[in-house]
């Protein structure tokens, strides 16, 4: 399984929080990192996405359908997130269009067994792999890319 970890473009302040839409400059991040990730996603990649505005913008950059999941959204808790995602035994790949601290958290706890509190910066993707060859469970972190690295 992939899990591709997406935490939303910069987005304005204000309230409520649910509604807060992406500035100018968190358009472009979406429209730039969407634009790296389409060639690499594998086929039938599964999309969810936090419920709020900043999200769906984010995700909407890929021209992609995705499924809103409300139990992804701000403030739920590492194990939510993989567990919506079916980590780590779901078919394929999943992108999860999320917020901080929470993806910080998620990748932690792969990376480290404890969900510590890791910065995921805005626009950026973490993306990780699990796989089981000859009974040896094998987790990898592929890459962790921000829009500012891919900005010509």
């Amino acid at each position: 399984m992939d899990l591709i970890l997406w935490r939303h473009a910069e987005a304005e302040d204000g309230v409520p929080d649910s509604a807060r839409k992406l500035t100018s400059k968190g358009l472009k991040q979406a429209q730039i990192m969407a634009e790296w990730l389409k060639p690499r996603l594998p086929k039938h990649t599964r999309i969810i996405v936090s419920p709020t505005k900043r999200t769906q913008q984010t995700a909407a950059a890929l021209d992609e359908d995705f499924e809103t999941v409300r139990e992804i959204g701000p403030g739920v808790s590492a194990k939510a997130i993989l567990t919506a995602a079916g980590w780590p035994d779901a078919k394929g790949a999943v992108v999860v269009v999320g917020h901080q601290p929470t993806l910080g958290e998620v990748a932690a706890l792969l990376m480290s067994g404890d969900p510590m509190e890791w910065n995921v910066r805005k626009g950026a993707v973490w993306w990780f792999s699990h796989k089981t060859k000859g009974g040896v469970v094998e987790m990898v972190l592929r890459t962790s890319i921000s829009p500012d690295m891919l900005e010509s």
